[in-house]
């Protein structure tokens, strides 16, 4: 029986923040406000939280404090004031059961979801984030980390062509469900000469089911309940299906 997942709430997010670019050059912006994303987050964060980023580039520390300043700006920049901002990565790693019980938000970024994971795997992470009580967002990578089965879809070179490449990997267990993010961006990939969403994704979906979400779409789970929000397509058994639009929330539990 799986251990009973303690978390106030879960966003599984694509990419969860409105940064743009002026002139070729990177604005950061708040928390996206679409799909009413930044509103429940920032309902569900404690008033001025203690937040833990954790890394999925656990060795890359230059990218890694880059990433530490960019969700600093995030949180300035949508009005949520916050206490302390801390970096998990392999140099801190002994951190963990601390700096866990001292967050009130944990940030799991986005990567390579092979490399996150077992970095995830070494420290522990699962045994611990399902006793958390605070709120958990994932990026990309981290949102697919989430799952208790992960789907690792191919996306580096090479990957949908190694036969010993794991498609299926022991994820945190916040979840049930299994997301594709920046469906806007991926939907036309080739990758090893195969198109990633026909030629691997499909044949993969067989006995499954995957949710391929735009940027600015996610999933809530809380209170037992998961619901989806924004534009949001269900990939089971081969057939990929629109299940929601933005403005929309469709319930999955």
């Amino acid at each position: 029986m799986r251990e009973k997942i303690m978390c106030k709430a879960v966003f599984l997010t694509s990419s969860p923040d409105a940064s743009y670019q002026v002139d070729g050059t990177w604005v950061t912006g708040p928390f996206t406000e679409k799909n009413g994303f930044l509103e429940r987050f920032r309902k569900a964060c404690s008033s001025e939280p203690d937040v833990l980023l954790i890394t999925a580039t656990p060795d890359e520390r230059e990218k890694n404090q880059e990433m530490k300043e960019y969700f600093t700006k995030v949180f300035a920049a949508s009005r949520i004031p916050i206490k302390t901002i801390r970096l998990l990565e392999r140099s801190t790693k002994e951190n963990l059961g601390t700096w866990l019980e001292a967050s009130d938000v944990v940030i799991l970024g986005g990567g390579h979801v092979p490399t996150q994971n077992r970095f995830f795997q070494e420290i522990g992470l699962r045994e611990k984030i399902l006793r958390f009580k605070g709120v958990v967002m994932g990026i990309s990578a981290g949102s697919m980390n989430c799952a208790d089965v992960v789907y690792a879809q191919p996306e580096m070179k090479g990957e949908a062509a190694d036969p010993q490449y794991c498609r299926y990997l022991k994820g945190l267990g916040l979840t049930g469900t299994n997301i594709l993010p920046h469906y806007q961006m991926v939907k036309d990939y080739v990758l090893d000469g195969l198109r990633l969403m026909e030629q691997i994704t499909y044949p993969d979906s067989m006995g499954k089911e995957f949710y391929a979400l735009e940027d600015g779409s996610y999933i809530l789970s809380a209170y037992g309940q998961e619901t989806l929000y924004g534009n949001a397509w269900r990939i089971a058994d081969g057939q990929n299906i629109q299940v929601c639009r933005d403005g929309e929330n469709l319930s999955l539990s």
